[in-house]
Parts: structure tokens; sequence; C-alpha cells
């Protein structure tokens, strides 16, 4: 029996953007695997050092990449995170970039227990696009969207969009 042949997909934003929240609901509509790559590098220590500005350890972006080798290769596969410039361009079959206004971004970090020059960057990053220009600058650029994430309508919309284009994906790819 031949296995059917699933995308894989890349949500990036700025931490707070909304990525989990559209990823986890996303695997269970679609069946594909969803993958927090933040929570892989904690369950198998793929960190290189601690940050003591930002108080948070520093992901070894190539451990990342070996330990997810395997399962990019097979398809179906869900990756959250908030670079993207690492990864292999070979892995994805489309980009989404999640926005979300500066005030909405805020306070949602701000709840997060983000203070100081963290949320501030943060902020900034979102501010100056940095996310969505490292994805353009990392995949061809018709594979990279943005998608708005401020309200519950956006999600809505933004789960609706993406399980109709993976569903043509795999009509059109198998």
């Amino acid at each position: 029996m031949r296995i059917m042949k699933r995308p894989n997909i890349l949500l990036t934003g700025t931490p707070g953007v909304g990525k989990t929240t559209l990823g986890k609901e996303l695997a269970q509509r679609t069946g594909l695997t969803y993958v927090n790559v933040g929570d892989l590098a904690q369950e198998c220590q793929l960190f290189e050092g601690f940050d003591e500005e930002y108080q948070c350890p520093i992901l070894d972006e190539d451990r990342v990449v070996d330990e997810l080798e395997d399962r990019m290769g097979d398809g179906g596969v869900i990756i959250d995170y908030h670079g993207c410039d690492f990864f292999p361009e070979r892995w994805f079959d489309i980009v989404f970039v999640l926005r979300t206004d500066n005030t909405n971004l805020y306070n949602r970090l701000e709840s997060r227990g983000y203070t100081g020059k963290k949320l501030q960057d943060n902020v900034q990053c979102e501010i100056f696009q940095t996310i969505y220009e490292e994805a353009m600058e990392a995949y061809k650029e018709e594979i990279v969207h943005q998608l708005p994430s401020n309200t519950p309508e956006d999600l809505e919309g933004n789960l609706e969009q993406i399980v109709q284009w993976s569903e043509q994906w795999m009509k059109d790819n198998n």
C-alpha cells in the first residue's frame, strides 16, 4: 500500500503571534503531525548555552535540524518556531508568517511574563517585519504568506485557509 504524500508546513512569526494555537488546531483538523521546536529542544536538550540577557536557553540549530531530518523527509509535518532561516529550504511546501498588531502582541507577551528588553525587542521585531523578511530570504517568495493573527476570527479564517490549501496540495501531489 502506497503512503499518501502529505505537505510540510512552517508556522513562524514573533513570539506571541499565535503559532502554537494555530499549529495544534491545524494538526487536529488535518491529521498532520505538529512539532513545537521549543518543546522538542527542551525534550531532547538541543541547546548550546544560556542567554543571560534574555534569560532563555540558546537553541543549537544544527542539532534541531539533525533531530527533525528523518521526520521532515516523510512529509506531513507542521513546524512551529519563531526563527525560520536555519531550516533547509527543501523541507517546506509552504511557509506562513503570522502577524499581530503591536498592542495585541505587547499584551500577550506581557501576560507571559516578558519584561524590559526582551519585551521591547520582540515588539520591535514585529514592527520591522523581521521574521517575514527572514522567511522571504530563506524560501521561495511564492511559498511565503503572511496571515493576520489578532482575533479568534483571524484564527478561524487562517485554519480554514490552510486546511483548504493542504487538501488541494494533497490532490495535486498524489
